[in-house]
């Protein structure tokens, strides 16, 4: 395999912290630099391979997609991978500059950078009666939601458009996404919109849940809510877009066979949750609808984003284009 096996297990083994998780570039392996900063030559085969970049979130459900492919578990046939892992909005907005070829987005951002990628058919995450959360403090509990300031992860996060739609209108303070459950605790905000692992672990910190989005948006459309998704740069060729949404597949495909061990290597992502609710996690955010968006899964897309339309939350219907 090309690819950088080694790299991506050692940081699955270390714990980052809020600082060092924002962003984490793995090099490949075989392109390892010596003295002065000049490459290591390679064969004339690594010559050939096609080199790509995806990039990720450096979460439970994220890492369990992948690690079929970074582990060469999954054959990456003629490409040559690097991983970057980052938070979703850094990603959001290296995404509008179009940095990596592969990169996991909201699917709000997308909206954005339809006009440079295309969605892959898989990979998505998205919370079929369930998803981001908005917690509180027990003694805001009751309290009109208009009169309170809510932390939110990013402003073309998935999450922060669901809240608009479906609250639209409240006060709002962008924070990192793993400091939000800090900061109402703290007082700085008064209630805080919730995403990855902190939907399982809000109840350990003695916060109450006031709404679930995921929850009100079935309720309202009958519909997932379509969080994240994988875009793919359309100067990558057609073709070549094709085998890398098969790659993609095929190593889901091989951590829900491989349940186990790939939950394994997930948990090391899980910021302290262990290993059951890594397992609820993971379950929540790698499923079916992750293997392929399926008819269901488009129609919670465009729904979405016609909503965000028609209440001016984007500026235009973009033309959705999957792999």
């Amino acid at each position: 395999m090309h690819g950088n096996t080694a790299s991506v297990l050692d940081y699955g083994l270390k714990r980052f912290s809020r600082a060092e998780s924002r962003e984490i570039s793995h090099d490949v392996p075989r392109r390892q630099k010596v003295a002065g900063g000049c490459p290591v030559v390679q064969d004339r085969v690594d010559q050939m391979a096609k080199k790509i970049t995806i990039a990720h979130s450096p979460d439970s459900d994220d890492a369990f997609m992948f690690w079929g492919m970074s582990h060469g578990k999954v054959s990456t046939g003629d490409f040559e991978v690097d991983y970057v892992l980052a938070d979703i909005e850094t990603l959001n907005q290296r995404a509008e500059q179009g940095v990596y070829e592969v990169t996991a987005l909201s699917i709000h951002a997308y909206a954005y950078v339809a006009d440079k990628y295309a969605l892959l058919p898989c990979g998505a995450s998205m919370g079929d009666g369930y998803g981001p959360i908005v917690v509180a403090r027990p003694s805001s509990e009751g309290l009109p939601l208009e009169n309170l300031t809510f932390g939110v992860p990013g402003i073309h996060t998935t999450a922060f458009l669901a809240l608009e739609l479906l609250h639209p209108g409240l006060k709002h303070k962008v924070l990192p996404f793993d400091e939000i459950m800090d900061a109402v605790l703290a007082g700085d905000v008064d209630a805080g919109l919730v995403i990855h692992e902190g939907q399982l672990t809000y109840v350990d910190q003695g916060l109450v849940k006031l709404f679930d989005l995921g929850e009100e948006w079935l309720e309202e459309t009958g519909l997932p809510l379509p969080l994240g998704g994988n875009g793919i740069r359309k100067d990558v060729p057609k073709e070549e877009r094709r085998q890398i949404a098969k790659i993609l597949k095929n190593s889901i495909q091989y951590g829900l066979d491989n349940r186990e061990v790939a939950l394994r290597y997930a948990e090391q992502f899980g910021r302290g949750i262990g290993s059951e609710r890594a397992d609820e996690f993971v379950s929540m955010y790698v499923n079916e609808l992750t293997l392929s968006y399926g008819k269901r899964g488009e129609r919670a897309i465009e729904e979405l984003l016609k909503q965000a339309v028609a209440k001016g939350l984007i500026p235009q219907m973009p033309e959705i284009e999957f792999v």
